[in-house]
């Protein structure tokens, strides 16, 4: 098998290995990495028809991650998809009315990002090995709800590393703030900052262009990664789903081999989504990417007029995951469609930073043509939820309810009846009180924890171990600051004055 290096979006700086720009995170001129072509798997829909989630993800993450030897991929395999997931399907496909929803929230976290931020660590610390590093890797991270749970369980107490999360102190359910400022671990922190999602995110991307800081740090024993969307091991974990997605509607007798399917996904920073266009590319048979987003309707926009424009209000919703005015992992599409020209790709990323938009020509619109956007206020959000409750009783949360109302307007709008797989990011116990009150009003004014026993009588699915285990944890984390300190903070955490 030949070797698959990546390069960066914005230069034409030297090609890197998989672990390398596992290890780096971003590029060194601040694009992404991406890889020189993207792989065809290697078997056939049938054959993964017949094989469990950890086989599956070999046969898709060996395609990318090409200077890990096998035995090196399924021992990361292995620790990553285990008993931390409470089924051994670890991403169920369970059918609803007539759709059907990849639960992606069966992890210690409850959250999607599990499915990646489980592999992520070991993925790190084979490629620290393989590459001789004997710094401490400092994982730095932004999130806007769940990244940083999930970053913070897969990494606590890993030897060699220390990780740090920045979020939006006003911006997060509350389920998703206790469960960060629970989080135990020795090279554990986590800071909330005044300031929204996009602060944090653009705070974290500043400090990995920051070669002043990283010469401190470097001669204090540290380097940085990421364990955001940016950094391609985040990427890769995720496009083994959407083939175990169809290899399930295979396996249950509910698509023909080589018939497609759709796939909606509910979107904030791209990153999700693009997994499931690399899927298509890779031979899975995708035929419409379906971007859902919430208020803050920045990829609607850009799929409707070819602009990508962030000035706009800045929206709290009841799905703060989607959050986001600035979709970092979109910058891997638009390399894509300008034809792997670093230097338009790079002039785009300019002007986001400087005017906040970009403008594609006619003939880059035209490669968009896989992709349909669509949006969902607060009000279809709740609709959805308490409709499927009541006809099927089936309770999503908030972010999945956004991917289904945006699957049944994109029905209505184009009479497309292709089996439709949702991409379920998260548990209804993570945004238990928005699910509840979208079910009924009553439970307005019910107190957090009896919400949650509630939702347990109602649903009859257990209450995850997560919830549970933050119903007494003591808070362990209590550092918030402005967003122009989180340089210091980060030097005061690592004892580098």
């Amino acid at each position: 098998m030949s070797e698959l290096y990546y390069k960066s979006t914005r230069s034409d700086s030297a090609p890197v290995t998989a672990s390398q720009a596992i290890l780096q995170g971003l590029a060194r001129d601040g694009g992404l990495f991406v890889p020189s072509a993207i792989p065809k798997l290697s078997v056939s829909m049938k054959e993964l028809a017949s094989m469990p989630y950890q086989e599956v993800a070999y046969q898709v993450m060996k395609e990318f991650l090409t200077d890990f030897t096998e035995e090196e991929l399924r021992s990361c395999i292995e620790k990553a998809y285990d008993s931390k997931f409470d089924t051994e399907k670890i991403a169920p496909l369970v059918k609803v009315e007539d759709m059907y929803y990849l639960e992606l929230f069966h992890g210690a976290t409850i959250a999607f990002k599990d499915m990646a931020l489980s592999i992520l660590p070991h993925l790190m610390t084979v490629s620290a090995k393989k590459n001789g590093i004997k710094n401490d890797i400092v994982i730095l991270t932004a999130t806007s709800g769940d990244t940083g749970k999930a970053a913070l369980a897969g990494f606590a107490d890993v030897p060699g590393t220390k990780i740090i999360v920045f979020y939006p102190k006003d911006g997060v359910s509350p389920v998703q703030e206790k469960q960060m400022v629970t989080q135990r671990g020795a090279n554990t922190h986590v800071v909330g900052i005044h300031g929204n999602f996009d602060d944090a995110q653009s705070g974290v991307k500043a400090i990995f262009n920051n070669r002043e800081l990283e010469k401190e740090l470097d001669a204090a024993g540290y380097q940085f990664s990421s364990a955001n969307s940016i950094n391609i091991g985040r990427l890769v974990p995720q496009v083994a789903y959407y083939a175990y997605a169809y290899a399930q509607l295979l396996a249950q007798g509910e698509i023909a081999d080589g018939e497609e399917m759709n796939v909606v996904v509910p979107t904030g920073n791209f990153g999700n989504i693009l997994a499931a266009f690399y899927a298509k590319n890779m031979g899975v048979p995708i035929a419409k990417l379906i971007c859902a987003s919430n208020e803050n309707k920045v990829l609607f926009d850009f799929f409707r007029t070819g602009t990508y424009d962030r000035n706009r209000e800045f929206i709290l919703t009841s799905s703060p995951s989607m959050d986001i005015l600035i979709s970092s992992n979109l910058e891997r599409l638009i390399y894509r469609i300008v034809g792997e020209n670093s230097a338009k790709n790079a002039e785009f990323m300019n002007e986001l930073s400087k005017d906040g938009r970009y403008t594609l020509n006619e003939d880059m619109r035209g490669q968009l043509k896989d992709f349909y956007g669509n949006y969902t206020d607060e009000q279809g959000t709740a609709d959805v939820i308490r409709e499927v409750y009541q006809n099927a009783g089936y309770i999503m949360d908030t972010h999945t309810a956004v991917a289904v109302h945006v699957a049944k307007q994109y029905r209505k709008e184009t009479g497309d009846t292709r089996k439709t797989v949702i991409a379920s990011t998260a548990s209804p116990y993570k945004f238990t009180r928005s699910v509840m009150s979208a079910i009924d009003q009553k439970y307005n004014d019910v107190e957090d924890f009896a919400l949650i026993d509630e939702l347990n009588r109602i649903s009859g699915v257990k209450i995850p171990q997560a919830i549970e285990d933050i119903r007494t944890a003591p808070v362990l984390h209590h550092t918030v600051c402005e967003k122009d300190e989180m340089v210091d903070v980060i030097k005061k955490f690592l004892g580098v004055q």
